[in-house]
């Protein structure tokens, strides 16, 4: 969809009325049904002034085309402006503006991540040269138009408040400045003769228009990438009851149609393969022609298989394939053909920073796909935002209009395959009463230690193929954020630092992990081979019977935030929420490991209550 439409000519004539913002916030209105914020306004009726002046060459033709604010199929990118036609050699040219009103940012180790300041202050966002490259690459790998044709992408970055420093050209973002240039404020003649350096004829055969109509399908390139990350990757193997469900979802997709619509609910505790059924979903409907994307509401998992993916596509062609959930509800309905939607159970009400954008994300993604598959274990839901579950799921595929379908992964692939494990850990978390009273005859290493040294030596020496971490509870202020050479889990002698800041979602991957503890936001929906937990005094056992604490979580854990007011309203419901969630949450960190788990309590009573449940011979 393109919001603003025309030719050089018009869009000069239009500056000069000096009424473009509003100009562009009718036609946004027009075309959306949806109004714009002041700050979005300003920004069109200010960066759009420096355009107009790079513009200012009779040598860029005046037929050439202009495009504002075009929004990508299939996602809610767009593209802040687009100049179309013709190169020296009569190529079709289509040149994409990404405008910044930045006027300074600081470096990052993370790739092709810079931090700037906003209205809320300052926040990480991806460098303006890899934004606009990573929507070149989101057209070639999906629109018919530009992979059969030949049309030539050439992506750039314009700063015009920006003044030359050490970081925004700094050759730690090179691979990117290489695809896309940035121009900067003293740079308006440079962009001047980039542009007519690739636009030399107007553009008379509509170029953006046929862009814009080219049907939405995955790249042959992009298909073969995924399959290379499956093949000789026995992890990603399907067994048992993995493949009904896989080739019921393949059969659904088939079926499914705007009028047709279908839901799949997936349930299955940890380790039964939830995950692995997505990504082989995620790479066959990709082979076959389908616009589907994996969703994930926690970002670590899709980390993983981002990380897992490198080597074999460009990162910004994998970011296209992985989404968090909190885009959709400003997609156009019907826009994918199969939404893949991973710990379900996570998914928010609202969307964005504040929670005040969109309805309702489940429904959001139903609308946004033809057909949506659901994985869900509602014994992970671990804040109060959690939504996910079956009858919220069902009630607004009913709502609009879907069918339903169930399905269940019972086959356990984690915890050695136990399920004599799980049941144990729900009866002495008491989330539900079960046989298993011990770990007799349950082939498991599971362990109790008297020290949390004891307890992290043992993962340490576990870990000699990278996939061994010690984990705990969100009991501990997160000092080292701040600052680097803070501890922030301190239980006597025992001082560590939490997650690497530095290492982001992907943090359970990186070899130096195994220095930190993680907690649950970056290790949920992922697998080790051993963990270890330490469990905190929010859950802890007086006289056989376990107790939680809410108010024991760090005042800085933002999945609890708001529950002393709850408390005070509701204080039955509010104590039983809660109590969920502390139980779910250590349940959660204590079947992450296929092979064993570790676990320290910082209360003496519950480390000798799950001792004596253990009757070990």
């Amino acid at each position: 969809m393109i919001v603003y439409n025309g030719t050089k000519a018009l869009f000069r004539n239009d500056i000069f009325t000096n009424d473009i913002g509003q100009i562009i916030s009718d036609a946004y209105f027009e075309a959306t049904g949806r109004k714009t914020g002041r700050s979005e306004f300003d920004s069109w009726q200010n960066s759009l002034q420096f355009v107009d002046r790079a513009l200012n060459d009779p040598e860029i033709p005046d037929d050439a085309g202009v495009s504002i604010e075009y929004h990508i199929p299939g996602s809610s990118k767009r593209i802040d402006f687009i100049l179309t036609g013709k190169a020296h050699d009569q190529t079709d040219t289509a040149v994409l503006i990404e405008l910044k009103q930045w006027q300074e940012s600081s470096l990052t180790d993370k790739d092709g991540i810079v931090q700037t300041r906003f209205k809320h202050g300052l926040k990480e966002t991806p460098h303006p040269s890899y934004q606009v490259w990573s929507y070149k690459c989101l057209l070639e790998d999906y629109n018919r138009t530009v992979q059969e044709e030949v049309i030539r992408l050439v992506p750039c970055a314009y700063l015009h408040n920006y003044n030359s420093d050490e970081v925004i050209r700094n050759d730690f973002y090179s691979e990117y400045l290489k695809e896309a240039p940035v121009f900067l404020k003293n740079d308006a003649v440079l962009l001047r003769d980039f542009l007519k350096q690739n636009i030399k004829h107007g553009d008379s055969e509509k170029l953006m228009e046929r862009i814009d109509s080219g049907k939405l399908r995955p790249s042959k390139n992009l298909a073969d990438s995924l399959s290379n990350m499956l093949q000789g990757n026995t992890e990603f193997t399907l067994v048992d009851d993995q493949k009904v469900v896989y080739e019921t979802a393949l059969k659904l997709a088939q079926e499914s149609s705007e009028k047709d619509k279908n839901v799949l609910i997936v349930q299955g505790g940890p380790g039964t393969g939830k995950s692995v059924v997505a990504i082989n979903l995620l790479v066959e409907l990709t082979k076959r022609g389908q616009i589907a994307q994996y969703v994930s509401k926690n970002s670590a998992p899709r980390e993983v298989y981002r990380a897992k993916l490198s080597g074999t596509m460009t990162k910004s062609r994998i970011d296209t394939l992985f989404s968090g959930s909190g885009s959709y509800h400003s997609i156009e309905k019907d826009s994918f053909d199969t939404l893949i939607v991973d710990e379900a159970h996570r998914l928010n009400q609202k969307s964005g920073l504040f929670g005040n954008l969109g309805e309702n994300q489940v429904k959001e993604l139903i609308e946004a796909s033809k057909f949506s598959i659901f994985f869900v274990d509602e014994n992970q839901k671990v804040t109060l935002k959690d939504i996910g579950d079956v009858d919220e799921i069902t009630f607004w595929a009913d709502k609009v209009g879907a069918k339903v379908t169930i399905l269940e992964l019972e086959s356990q692939f984690r915890c050695n395959g136990s399920d004599g494990y799980l049941a144990w850990l729900d009866n002495i978390l008491q989330i539900r009463e079960t046989a298993n009273y011990d770990l007799e005859n349950i082939d498991y290493d599971f362990k109790v230690f008297d020290s949390p040294e004891d307890m992290y030596d043992a993962i340490v020496e576990k870990n000699s193929n990278n996939k061994s971490r010690a984990l705990a509870g969100y009991c501990w202020q997160w000092k080292s954020k701040k600052d680097a050479n803070a501890s922030d889990i301190e239980i006597g002698l025992f001082k560590k630092q939490w997650n690497l800041n530095s290492m982001g979602q992907s943090w359970i991957m990186h070899p130096d992990s195994v220095k930190e503890i993680g907690c649950i936001h970056t290790s949920q929906g992922l697998e080790l081979d051993y963990v270890g937990v330490i469990i905190g005094p929010d859950l802890i056992v007086r006289d056989g019977v376990v107790k939680t604490d809410i108010s024991e979580r760090a005042k800085g854990d933002k999945t609890v935030s708001g529950w002393k007011k709850r408390l005070a309203q509701d204080p039955a419901n509010a104590t039983k929420q809660f109590d969920q969630i502390i139980k779910n949450t250590y349940r959660t960190l204590m079947t992450r490991g296929q092979k064993g788990c570790y676990v320290y309590c910082t209360d003496y009573e519950t480390n000798l209550y799950i001792k004596n449940l253990m009757r070990m011979k």
